[in-house]
């Protein structure tokens, strides 16, 4: 990667060199107005958390501001066709989650196809799930949810913060593990569902950590278990999904940057330069931790590469389900 950025910087110094000499004009630098960073859900939840903390990292680095604006439905593909819609020239970009590249497998007509209408800049970080239930259910543990499920399915439901979304894919594997046929309500993002978690209208929900735990330490909901294969830091008397009584319930979330379709490598490359800074820096390590993340890195065609090979495992789990698109 040093050596092609080295390569299109020498490239970008050649035409400008060449452009000067026939005297053209000059493109202003990038960026030199602000840039807009549309995060797909409502304020509040994970994927809003995360984005923020990128988009206030970026701001300080490349001397703009980078101004969130949430744009929900759709399971995230309101946003996403604002994104797609926009000029590539990196004044719009999209923050999203792994739920962003599902479009096409959990929708009936999706408006796009999220890996071929969007050039993936970087992958930013990836987060455990939790499992909550409502605290009107007397269940501490999965193996007594399921039994619980069983024996009366049709009084419990999951929430599910989007189509697609990584908590969707984990409660379809929790049913198939089960053995259960539940219903899977989509919401419009994490903070409406959780609501309805703790309001009782609907009784378990997974979702990333850091969107959830807050209202689990709070008493609001209570937390059931963790999906991965080691306890979280975070919170460290919630066990995990197999202590809960569910082997291989292990699922994990990952968050993105892109931007419209055909955004122009030197952009790409220049996003990628200060991304990769910030995913190294303390205080961005210091912060992920808190939101339960792993800084986990990836520049764009790594990322793009990442990225089939999660459709394609999250593809075989939709069918094995025989999950109908909506």
């Amino acid at each position: 990667m040093q050596r092609r950025e080295v390569m299109l910087g020498a490239a970008a110094g050649g035409v400008a060199a060449l452009a000067a000499r026939s005297g053209q004009a000059q493109p202003a630098a990038y960026p030199n107005r602000p840039v807009r960073m549309i995060i797909p859900f409502a304020p509040g939840g994970g994927v809003d958390a995360v984005g923020r903390t990128i988009a206030q990292r970026l701001s300080e680095r490349m001397g703009v501001p980078v101004v969130v604006e949430n744009r929900a439905g759709g399971s995230g593909t309101i946003g996403g066709q604002a994104v797609q819609a926009a000029a590539a020239d990196g004044y719009t970009l999209l923050f999203s989650a792994s739920t962003h590249v599902m479009a096409r497998q959990v929708l009936r007509r999706p408006p796009y196809d999220p890996l071929t209408d969007f050039s993936p800049v970087a992958l930013l970080g990836e987060a455990p799930l939790l499992l909550v239930l409502s605290p009107n259910r007397s269940q501490s543990n999965i193996t007594d949810i399921v039994t619980a499920a069983r024996h009366s399915p049709d009084s419990w439901t999951f929430g599910a913060s989007a189509l697609g979304s990584a908590g969707h894919l984990a409660t379809i594997l929790f049913l198939k593990l089960a053995g259960l046929d539940l219903v899977v309500a989509p919401y419009r993002g994490t903070a409406p569902a959780l609501t309805d978690v703790a309001a009782g209208n609907v009784q378990l929900m997974i979702d990333p950590v850091l969107a959830l735990l807050p209202l689990v330490q709070s008493g609001g909901v209570k937390g059931v278990a963790i999906t991965s294969a080691h306890r979280s830091s975070l919170a460290p008397n919630i066990p995990t999904s197999a202590e809960a009584g569910m082997p291989g319930l292990e699922f994990s979330s990952w968050y993105g940057l892109w931007g419209p379709k055909n955004l122009p490598v030197p952009l790409v490359t220049t996003l990628n330069g200060h991304l990769a800074e910030i995913m190294r820096e303390l205080a961005t390590v210091e912060r992920f931790t808190t939101l339960g993340l792993e800084p986990t890195y990836a520049a764009a065609d790594e990322f793009r590469r990442f990225m089939a090979s999660d459709v394609a495992r999250n593809s075989e789990l939709l069918r094995g389900a025989n999950f109908q698109p909506e």
